[in-house]
């Protein structure tokens, strides 16, 4: 077995909706990003990159590159399985929590579960996705930006 871990850290920008495990949520605020910035799916891209030895997301898809402006992030998480499946990786369970004040998660949290069950080819009950607030401290706590840790383990 081999575990990853991956993080991702993206501020608040122009825009009136943010993208996380795939699922388009109203807010005051879009995240600043090259692609959907769908920072929960690049955490776990990344963890699961790293538990593989693969390298990270920005090696794989990097923000200089045009092919890979406005790309929804669940076909980046798509081309991740198939290289660990390429290795002959089994991916074996997500763990991954968001540090964000605002929006509230909760209401989104079991359609992204599927989203990324989904395109991991994984059972949902594979899949957890928690979130957190930063009680108002930091930059996370003043409403600027949103911060996501993944574990993963595969086999």
């Amino acid at each position: 077995m081999r575990i990853g871990y991956g993080i991702d850290i993206h501020a608040f920008g122009d825009g009136n909706q943010i993208t996380l495990g795939g699922v388009s949520i109203p807010f005051d605020f879009g995240l600043l990003a090259h692609s959907d910035g769908d920072i929960l799916i690049h955490a776990i891209c990344d963890a699961l990159l790293g538990a593989a030895a693969l390298g990270d997301i920005g090696n794989h898809f990097p923000d200089n590159d045009s092919r890979f402006a406005g790309v929804d992030s669940r076909e980046l998480l798509r081309q991740v399985r198939q290289m660990l499946a390429d290795k002959s990786y089994t991916i074996t369970n997500v763990d991954a929590t968001l540090v964000i004040e605002a929006p509230k998660i909760a209401p989104y949290i079991t359609k992204m579960t599927q989203n990324i069950a989904s395109d991991l080819v994984i059972a949902v009950d594979c899949v957890n996705i928690k979130a957190t607030t930063s009680e108002a401290v930091g930059f996370v706590g003043r409403q600027e930006g949103v911060v996501v840790h993944s574990v993963v383990l595969i086999d």
